[in-house]
């Protein structure tokens, strides 16, 4: 199950983006209950928060973007999700920061 910490300095506007943007990835995917979002913790004027993906999504991500992943220059499946998340969340206007932590 991969494991996504998230940063952000405005969690209580962030979390309502990213809640959306993962409905809107599962709806693209065409899968329910893939992911959970962990416990935030704050710190310095941060909130730090997880995800966790079911193999699921990521299998149907893989799938249905297969050739936006293509694009990205990493070598490894896992850092190709890792950018394509980030650049997901970007373009529905999640200010976080997002770093794979376990694949």
């Amino acid at each position: 199950m991969p494991v996504f910490d998230l940063s952000t300095t405005t969690y209580d506007d962030d979390i309502i983006q990213v809640k959306k943007a993962l409905s809107h990835l599962e709806t693209l995917c065409g899968v329910t209950n893939s992911y959970m979002l962990g416990k935030p913790i704050s710190k310095f004027g941060w909130t730090f928060f997880k995800i966790m993906m079911q193999p699921t999504l990521v299998i149907e991500i893989q799938k249905k973007f297969d050739d936006m992943l293509q694009k990205y220059k990493e070598n490894k499946p896992e850092e190709k999700l890792e950018h394509f998340l980030s650049d997901f969340f970007e373009s529905k206007d999640c200010a976080i920061k997002l770093k794979l932590v376990e694949y």
